[in-house]
């Protein structure tokens, strides 16, 4: 256990600060473009594997009475990045569609907002996710600009009012099922997280005697806020400058799910009958307490209680072991990349879903209702 005073420290937030190290590493490759402009997903993809591998795991927990108030230095980086990802998105499409226009072929322009968007997704939607989940507007007023510089506003929605409820069941679309290769989910989930998130805001709104169309209906501000970004991109860039922004969104999406694949996958809740479904515990979401790549995703591999207790800022968030959540091998940057072949995938993941079902439910014989989501939705 690691006591507030030393979880307050500077030096203990600022591991969680190497996010920043990505924006030097895009201006470089814009301003030099050639081989420079793989460096992004290199630098977030493989480097920090390789930090996995050389740092082992980190399973210290802080002290859950820590205050608010001696969060400060980590609040701060969810809090600068959003300006810091604005200035650079928007400073990036000025540049290679006007001065860098010159020296940056149009390939090596696709190859570098490729790596925006694995930066946009990979950092930028995860501050957006620990943002949205505060109780202070200010902070989700940052988060749903975040998720409208990558067009997934109703991310938002999806998330705090279907995911987090529905996780494991056959209503939440982000539970990949068993033996589901990601490039079918990619496909399903991003038609059905769309329409769950709407249909979960008109339910909402319905409860309250409002149609669906009432003002108060988020969607109406997540459609606001990315056609603002819509706009700028071409008042910025031109049809270039907009090509591009879709573009880096699109990537960002990809790595968006990418990780709710591996997050959840396989994992499902007991059916208790009747629609009717046991509690979320922390064994419903795969762990990973591998050290660098948690400092660069502010500890969203310790999902398992994130699900547990949503409302934990991400430095205050606990390590599981093996007895309480499953374990992934490796870190999300490498997982990812597993994922995007699914024979690979499987061969490392499906016998540990075997054993996880073993472990907690031995009373289960027939898994085929859950493998295909054909069970009932919760009521």
């Amino acid at each position: 256990m690691i006591p507030a005073p030393q979880v307050a420290r500077l030096s203990q937030a600022m591991p969680f600060w190497m996010s920043l190290l990505l924006i030097p590493v895009a201006i470089l490759g814009a301003l030099h473009g050639g081989w420079t402009v793989i460096l992004l997903p290199v630098v977030t993809w493989y480097f920090f594997s390789i930090l996995d591998a050389f740092l082992g795991l980190y399973t210290d927990n802080a002290d859950l009475d820590t205050r608010e108030d001696q969060l400060t230095w980590y609040k701060a980086i969810t809090l600068i990045w959003a300006p810091l990802q604005f200035g650079l998105l928007f400073w990036m499409i000025w540049y290679v569609t006007g001065p860098g226009d010159a020296h940056l072929s149009a390939l090596e322009t696709i190859v570098l907002f490729f790596g925006v968007g694995v930066i946009t997704g990979t950092v930028g939607i995860n501050y957006s996710h620990e943002l949205m989940h505060q109780k202070d507007r200010g902070e989700r007023l940052l988060g749903d600009l975040l998720l409208a510089m990558v067009l997934y506003s109703h991310f938002r929605s999806e998330h705090l009012q279907v995911h987090h409820r529905h996780v494991g069941t056959p209503r939440d679309p982000v539970t990949a099922r068993y033996n589901e290769g990601f490039h079918r989910f990619f496909p399903r989930v991003l038609k059905g997280s769309f329409l769950s998130a709407f249909r979960a805001e008109r339910d909402m709104l319905a409860r309250k005697g409002r149609p669906w169309h009432d003002p108060k209906n988020p969607f109406f501000r997540y459609w606001a806020l990315q056609g603002f970004m819509a706009l700028l991109a071409v008042l910025v860039g031109g049809w270039t400058g907009l090509a591009l922004f879709v573009w880096q969104a699109f990537i960002a999406i990809w790595q968006l799910e990418l990780v709710n694949y591996i997050e959840h996958y396989g994992l499902t809740r007991k059916h208790l009958g009747n629609g009717k479904y046991e509690h979320v515990q922390p064994r419903h979401s795969w762990n990973a307490a591998h050290k660098a790549s948690n400092w660069l995703l502010i500890n969203l591999q310790r999902h398992s209680d994130h699900h547990y207790k949503p409302d934990r800022r991400f430095p205050l968030l606990q390590n599981y072991t093996e007895a309480d959540a499953p374990q992934l091998p490796y870190g999300y940057p490498l997982m990812t990349m597993a994922a995007m072949v699914p024979p690979v995938w499987r061969r490392v993941m499906n016998p540990r879903v075997r054993r996880w079902r073993q472990m907690y439910y031995p009373e289960i014989t027939d898994w085929r209702p859950y493998n295909r989501a054909q069970n009932p939705v919760p009521r």
